[in-house]
């Protein structure tokens, strides 16, 4: 299949059956099944046929499980080593049954697929290569194993195929807009992260995966940050993998946007918003408590609730010397080193929680008690931006009303125009909904009166224009 990977050990005796295979379809009455696919650019129709289940194996570079491959960094090593063992390919089972964000449980969509499977028996083909390597249907084939099913229908890649082909040909396959089994969040990234890397435009990318070029620039942006994550998280021996964001797509669309807004204001204050949620979402925090998170999120609300334990885990921020004045102040850039600094923090702990028992009893002790000390304080500081949030949006809500009501008024004046052009204003209604708004007018003059101590122009002009109502 490729030169990374060679050719499974029965590959000759795999060959020799598609090819006796093949010859029955063509040489059979009636028309043969073929399943069209994408093939250098262009469709092409190719025959299907049986094949017994336990004679195919597992596409080791298939994009459906990539992430969840560092699942096990020792079953990982042994499947780059020698992927056509049956150590591997069992493991590549157990990654295909599994839950994308937790392998060590069954995914409940499998368990779906089966009982499909079962009622329905088997409604599309999969695809495979002459040595019998499956490029499509390799969930499908997991499932059917487990059901003790003998044969499953598969169309046949040309012999020519290339590594790039199988890789081009899965991931068309995989973006046909039906009801296939999506990749999950993290291994879409990655498939689209190598699509760019193999030298295609953004546009093409984005064609091709049926989106955006904007949300394919989002979504490089996400995969280069959790990476970066991952890298942080390195302990030496021990680290966090992609799969461990699997659930927190809707959270990184969110910061992709807060960032990117802010961004454009202030990079400092941008970078301290990307660090804040970025640790919140390690943490597991709800979409709704992150959004609280702001620039001054560090400052106003979670460092004076940071034990000290926590601070200086962390290190302390750079500090610079001035020349002649025998002082030290912080560096430009210290507010967002601190906050990367206790960001790494967290990302170490974490990447021994989800260790277990690769982790010793201590680590784990000691990483559990950072982690709850960082959440405490998080939790506390998120609860407290919370309730600033809702008081500015009470502070602004009646003057947003007031403005959207002017709107409207605005618009109305319009509408009046328009109406006297063609004799189309309903006067005693009109008449009507202005004596409703001088009654509302009395009452917010009224309230407003009560609210301001000192009135300004505005709320001077109201209740002057009120006060004959009155």
């Amino acid at each position: 299949m490729s030169v990374q990977f060679g050719t499974p050990p029965i590959a000759n005796e795999n060959q020799a059956l598609v090819e006796k295979r093949l010859k029955e379809v063509h040489e059979g009455q009636g028309v043969a099944e073929t399943l069209t696919v994408e093939f250098r650019g262009q469709p092409r129709h190719i025959e299907v046929i049986d094949m017994p289940v336990n004679q195919l194996f597992y596409n080791p570079g298939t994009h459906r499980i990539r992430a969840q491959r560092s699942h096990d960094p020792v079953s990982d090593k042994a499947l780059d080593e020698d992927p056509w063992s049956e150590k591997s390919q069992e493991y590549l089972h157990h990654l295909l049954t599994a839950l994308p964000a937790d392998p060590k449980k069954r995914d409940p969509a499998f368990i779906a697929l089966m009982e499909s499977l079962q009622e329905h028996k088997q409604n599309e083909p999969g695809l495979i290569t002459r040595e019998g390597i499956l490029v499509n249907g390799n969930t499908r084939r997991a499932a059917l194993k487990e059901l003790a099913v003998p044969n499953i229908r598969v169309a046949v890649l040309p012999a020519s195929c290339t590594e790039a082909d199988i890789h081009a040909v899965e991931l068309s396959l995989q973006l046909r807009p039906d009801e296939r089994r999506p990749y999950s969040y993290i291994n879409h990234l990655l498939a689209l992260e190598e699509q760019v890397k193999l030298g295609k435009h953004l546009s093409e990318v984005a064609r091709n995966f049926r989106t955006t070029q904007p949300a394919c620039e989002r979504d490089l942006w996400i995969l280069s940050q959790l990476q970066d994550l991952v890298r942080r998280s390195s302990t030496g021996t021990l680290s966090l993998r992609l799969m461990d964001f699997e659930e927190a797509k809707e959270k990184l669309f969110e910061l992709f946007r807060a960032y990117s807004k802010e961004h454009g204001k202030n990079k400092d204050k941008a970078d301290l918003l990307k660090e804040a949620r970025l640790t919140a979402i390690a943490l597991d925090f709800s979409k709704t408590d992150v959004r609280y998170i702001s620039s001054d999120f560090q400052a106003r609300f979670l460092d004076q609730r940071l034990p000290e334990s926590v601070k200086g885990a962390a290190g302390a921020p750079a500090a610079v010397s001035i020349p002649g004045l025998n002082r030290v102040v912080q560096s430009a850039g210290a507010p967002v080193a601190a906050a990367r600094a206790l960001t790494d923090s967290l990302l170490r702990a974490r990447a021994v929680q989800v260790a277990d028992d690769k982790a010793t009893p201590e680590q784990l002790s000691t990483a559990s008690q950072a982690v709850t000390e960082i959440k405490d304080a998080f939790e506390e500081a998120i609860e407290f931006a919370g309730k600033d949030h809702r008081l500015r949006k009470k502070r602004q809500a009646a003057p947003d009303r007031v403005l959207d009501a002017s709107k409207d008024l605005e618009q109305c004046i319009t509408d009046l125009v328009m109406a006297r052009g063609n004799g189309s204003l309903d006067e005693g209604a009109f008449d009507d909904a202005l004596i409703s708004l001088r009654t509302v007018m009395g009452r917010l003059a009224v309230e407003a009166g009560k609210s301001i101590p000192l009135p300004g122009e505005g709320v001077t002009w109201l209740r002057n224009a009120t006060a004959e109502g009155r």
